[in-house]
């Protein structure tokens, strides 16, 4: 009797406890949802204030203004209204200057516009080195132009032309959602910030009160219903368990062994779901039996493939150039690669290489399929490509023949996708040759953009036998770059099952990298693919290398 009511305390204590802490945790999950929901939303619009702020207000005038105020006359000016406590000298000021009519309609745009939206402050800042200096407050009037703040650490990557990005803080003016977004002249140039801060206060406030009460609520409810289901399980659970488990835990270690004879056998006949777990647990103990007598067998097997894998993971890894920089003796070019692979071992290589002094080459390429046999073509493929580039030989001779050889022996019926491209590094002429791969990236320091090169693309290699492939040639300048990858990185797939594309590699390239050296170049395509998929699992291997041309040989 003593037993069954300590057990029958157990099952309470944890049944009340168990429906505490999930009630608890789903409304505190739902809480943190719902806040995070909130943070986002204002934090989307007063980015997207920010942002039609930046984007209307006259960068050149504000440029105009933030030389004039950052002069010793504006200074005094300043210091002797705020003294007076009158702004009709910094008017003056203005209307002297010029500005006043586009100053006055810009600061009537700001006040409507924080009027309109309901925002609790807006303004613009000019930054400098450790100052911002207040340019436009609606809400302050004149005095506050020219005044200047400490800047805070916050905000010191606003000393380059990147945005604010929104956060959703706590300050002595209450919970405020801000955002602050580049102010660019005609020429690019950034001038100064737009700064929103929303009012969240409220929001903060109601949400907390919200979640508390919820969180009583539900502790009572639950409380009351704990007590009421414990007084039904008391005596139809406690002691058909405590058999079962009994006779169960001595199944479970073996004393006896796993035989036929050891199978649980009690008197339970409850005729509920107690009396069917009794017997799943006897179909479960035959299972169990059968079990064990495979388990060695399949444990070992699994364990030697495993290791089958690892192994052939760290040669495709080691077969692949990985030591960077790669070249530390030549200045002429710089150059990374990186091979993600979406199983233990992958289809994706590149190479890289030089075939002589002055002619460094590229190869990058897609085997068909995935595993150990893309792996073990990728192996063949790659060693034949680079044995076959010999100085001054045609790209196009080298694939013709490497396809006849790989034709041959393919009787799995794979494929090769592949580029390779040689670079002079005396004239900057790149010959390449095609057989069915992605169009690669150039860019041009002449034009400061990423282009999609469009080539004429010939047939995969290991296809068809015979088939005559095409050298073409193009001219690379220094501070030219050369970007290659496979349809991997296209082809990434999120949980919708949209795909990266051609479009999100060419904003990506033109709006992050264009200032960055290749290895930047591939960690910042790479983390924009990532945050693209999201959890969704790697579809298939992805592979990048970029090739800049830095310097002529001999220079």
């Amino acid at each position: 009797m003593e037993k069954r009511r300590k057990l029958n305390v157990e099952l309470i204590k944890f049944l009340i406890g168990s429906m505490l802490v999930v009630g608890v945790l789903m409304l505190l999950g739902s809480s943190l949802v719902n806040n995070r929901q909130y943070r986002k939303l204002y934090n989307d619009k007063a980015l997207e204030i920010a942002k039609t702020v930046s984007d209307q207000v006259n960068g050149d005038f504000i440029e105009e203004l933030c030389k004039e105020i950052d002069t010793e006359e504006f200074e005094q000016i300043q210091e002797k209204a705020v003294a007076a406590d009158d702004e009709q000298p910094i008017i003056d000021w203005l209307k002297a200057k010029g500005m006043y009519q586009n100053y006055e309609r810009i600061n009537e745009y700001l006040h409507s516009i924080q009027a309109d939206m309901n925002i609790e402050y807006l303004y613009i800042q000019m930054i400098q080195d450790h100052s911002s200096v207040y340019l436009f407050d609606p809400s302050s009037g004149y005095l506050t132009l020219g005044y200047k703040e400490e800047l805070s650490e916050r905000f010191d990557k606003l000393k380059g032309n990147e945005r604010l990005e929104p956060t959703v803080s706590r300050t002595e003016l209450g919970w405020l959602s801000s955002a602050g977004e580049p102010v660019l002249s005609s020429d690019g140039e950034k001038c100064a910030v737009a700064f929103v801060d929303i009012d969240m206060t409220e929001i903060v406030r109601n949400t907390i009160r919200f979640t508390v009460l919820m969180v009583c609520l539900c502790i009572l409810i639950i409380l009351a219903a704990g007590m009421g289901i414990s007084r039904k399980i008391k005596k139809r659970i406690s002691r058909p368990i405590e058999l079962l488990t009994e006779a169960t835990h001595k199944f479970g270690n073996g004393e006896e062994g796993y035989d036929e004879n050891n199978i649980v056998e009690l008197d339970i006949h409850t005729r509920d779901e107690i009396e069917e777990l009794y017997h799943a647990t006897q179909s479960m103990q035959k299972s169990i039996i059968n079990y064990m007598d495979n388990l060695t067998r399949v444990t070992a097997e699994k364990e030697r493939i495993g290791a089958e894998l690892n192994v052939a993971t760290q040669i495709q890894a080691s077969m692949l150039p990985c030591i960077f920089p790669a070249f530390p003796d030549r200045d002429e070019m710089d150059i990374y690669a990186t091979m993600t692979p979406a199983k233990e071992v992958g289809g994706d290589f590149y190479d890289f290489f030089m075939v002589d002094d002055r002619h460094m080459a590229i190869v990058m390429a897609d085997v068909s399929g995935k595993g150990v046999p893309a792996a073990l073509f990728m192996v063949i493929g790659k060693t034949l490509i680079k044995d076959h580039t010999q100085p001054g030989r045609d790209l196009g001779e080298v694939f013709t023949e490497v396809n006849n050889i790989l034709c041959e022996s393919n009787e799995n019926g794979m494929f090769i996708t592949a580029f390779e491209g040689v670079l002079d590094l005396v004239t900057g002429e790149f010959r390449y040759v095609n057989a069915g791969h992605e169009m690669p990236f150039v860019y041009r320091r002449e034009t400061n953009t990423y282009e999609a090169y469009k080539i004429r693309a010939g047939f995969v290699l290991a296809g068809i036998e015979d088939i005559v492939y095409k050298e073409q040639k193009l001219q690379m300048n220094i501070g030219d770059k050369i970007f290659q990858y496979t349809d991997g990185v296209t082809e990434a797939t999120d949980k919708d099952r949209k795909l990266y594309g051609m479009d999100r590699l060419d904003h990506v390239l033109n709006q992050q990298c264009l200032s960055s050296n290749p290895e930047e170049t591939l960690k910042l395509v790479k983390a924009d693919i990532d945050a693209f998929v999201g959890d969704n699992d790697q579809f298939d291997d992805i592979t990048m290398l970029c090739l800049e041309y830095t310097k002529k040989m001999g220079d």
